[in-house]
């Protein structure tokens, strides 16, 4: 089972900047039956990306479902198998001249930083420690101490705001100099909460964001809504037109 996608909406913006990217999309929150894979998705599970772009097809639904059933019934085979589909990654981009960088959780969030490749004795990133690695997390613990250096050094965590339920972590996680995702309804504002906002439209490559440096405050990362997030009501979702 073939678990890195690279040929989405997502992927091809970065082709554009001559990257490669591999995303494991696997089914969101419990979706799958198996397990949950997304711990804080609570409130915004109703605006999950799962369902923009191709997403929106069954046959790609049913993929997904089938990678978090093969996730949750034998981790270790898992494992395995995203490791090799990152050396194959990694080859495809040198046969093309572009750069590799991959994306673990595109509609998870997992501690993919803390699990083990059986055959190999270390994490993926760890395995490729040449290839950025980069993910969006709810996990608070996982964005500070990305923020404070503690990851591999080629592993970026952008912390994402879940509506005003987590706002205090949110500004938490700027003070220690890390990046924090925010959803925007049909406008991307030039500043919210007094700081600059990124556009994370133009690609999404988050590792090449603009970095905090030493004891400044980190950016807003801003994205525009899509898929049923457009309809979103619970607060996840920010009307910064009004």
């Amino acid at each position: 089972m073939k678990l890195l996608v690279h040929s989405s909406a997502k992927t091809e913006k970065g082709e554009q900047v001559g990257y490669l990217t591999g995303i494991l999309y696997l089914a969101p929150h419990t979706l799958s039956g198996a397990g949950n894979v997304c711990p804080w998705a609570e409130s915004c599970k109703k605006g999950c990306l799962n369902t923009s772009g191709r997403g929106a097809f069954n046959s790609v639904q049913k993929a997904r479902i089938a990678k978090t059933r093969f996730f949750f019934s034998d981790q270790k085979a898992f494992l395995e198998t995203l490791y090799l589909d990152c050396k194959a990654l990694i080859a495809k981009a040198k046969r093309a001249g572009m750069l590799p960088c991959i994306r673990l959780n595109g509609t998870s969030d997992l501690a993919f930083h803390r699990l083990i490749v059986p055959s190999q004795g270390k994490t993926l990133m760890e395995c490729f420690l040449d290839v950025p690695f980069y993910d969006y997390s709810k996990s608070v613990k996982k964005a500070l101490d990305n923020a404070r250096g503690l990851h591999s050094a080629n592993y970026t965590v952008v912390f994402s705001r879940d509506s005003q339920s987590n706002e205090t972590e949110c500004h938490q996680v700027l003070s220690a100099g890390g990046n924090v995702a925010v959803v925007f309804r049909d406008v991307l504002p030039s500043v919210f909460w007094h700081r600059p906002v990124l556009n994370g439209d133009a690609t999404d490559l988050r590792f090449l964001d603009r970095r905090a440096r030493a004891g400044r405050s980190g950016y807003v990362v801003g994205l525009k809504a899509k898929g049923s997030a457009k309809r979103d009501t619970s607060g996840f979702v920010v009307d910064a037109s009004n």
